[in-house]
């Protein structure tokens, strides 16, 4: 799901491409993309483009205002939805678009890989109906001491539900707080309400620098282009995604915790003191013989015998 530096990288590429701009009409390719019915899509076309925002990870798009409130276009990629910018009045690909926004200088294209449809279109009219799309998340990047410490302890959760959990942060997934977390040499499943205050001072500054390095090394690679490959996974990433690859800090291999439809990626040395994190599935086939640390780990998956537990002879 594209995150906080990738939503960047769609306003900045949107904003150098169709603010100021008349947005002719909105093609929808598939029905189930529209979820507002008041006021209705064809309100916007022949608007101005006069505002960009981000909303957690959606893409907030405002039309200048006639007879009334500001309308405004409210895009939620969800897990495999994308934005690419094409010739004016592009075909809308039959199986993976879903729609395309018309300008003069060109189309803004809508897709989304796979069988289950999520992303979503919605008009919203006016300030207070655009506030009840924001989930309501700090934003990272310039909340100060108090107020990142006062969100981040409010509730008891573990660090990745804390970090992911969009009322409480503005545009961090998966991706990113598995490389803030590897950052601040903290584990995933740690409790908010047992870090001391050195703890979320680290975790504040991994906060802000992994998402200010990935925003301008994504701008830097774009120069300018319009971002075409936003996608969860990058080549220089820490340990998302890098399962079984060595951690860049210490080369011990990254570890993970999966889940239905996505997993936990860390390192197990950097994070938890070389404790191996039960993996749900592993775990309930191997049980007891559950391999504890990452020796025990080694052992298992070359065959050897497991170390022996502390205070063995």
């Amino acid at each position: 799901m594209p995150e906080l530096p990738d939503i960047t990288m769609y306003l900045e590429g949107l904003e150098a491409r169709v603010l100021g701009r008349t947005l002719e009409r909105v093609r929808l390719g598939s029905p189930f993309l529209l979820r507002s019915v008041d006021p209705p899509l064809a309100d916007v076309h022949g608007r101005e483009v006069v505002a960009l925002r981000r909303l957690g990870k959606r893409i907030a798009i405002g039309l200048a205002e006639r007879d009334g409130p500001r309308l405004w276009l409210v895009l939620h990629l969800m897990i495999a939805g994308r934005l690419r910018w094409r010739d004016p009045g592009v075909t809308i690909p039959r199986r993976l678009g879903l729609a395309a926004f018309d300008f003069a200088e060109g189309s803004l294209l809508l897709t989304e890989a796979g069988t289950k449809k999520r992303a979503s279109l919605h008009v919203a009219r006016g300030a207070e109906a655009l506030a009840r799309h924001d989930p309501g998340g700090i934003d990272p990047l310039t909340a100060d001491p108090a107020v990142f410490r006062e969100t981040l302890t409010a509730r008891n959760h573990t660090l990745k539900r804390a970090l992911t959990d969009p009322r409480l942060f503005s545009g961090i997934g998966n991706a990113y707080s598995d490389e803030i977390l590897h950052r601040a040499k903290l584990s995933p499943i740690r409790w908010t309400s047992r870090l001391d205050d050195g703890e979320i001072s680290r975790l504040r500054e991994a906060t802000r620098r992994t998402l200010d390095q990935w925003t301008r090394r994504l701008r830097d690679e774009l120069a300018g282009e319009f971002p075409e490959k936003v996608t969860a996974f990058h080549d220089e990433m820490a340990v998302h995604g890098k399962y079984g690859r060595p951690c860049p800090d210490c080369a011990a291999p990254v570890q993970r915790i999966r889940y239905a439809n996505n997993e936990t990626n860390y390192c197990a040395a950097c994070q938890t003191g070389g404790k191996v994190l039960a993996d749900r599935a592993l775990s309930r086939l191997l049980g007891r013989d559950w391999p504890r640390s990452l020796e025990a780990l080694e052992a298992l998956r070359s065959g050897g015998p497991p170390p022996a537990p502390e205070g063995d002879a």
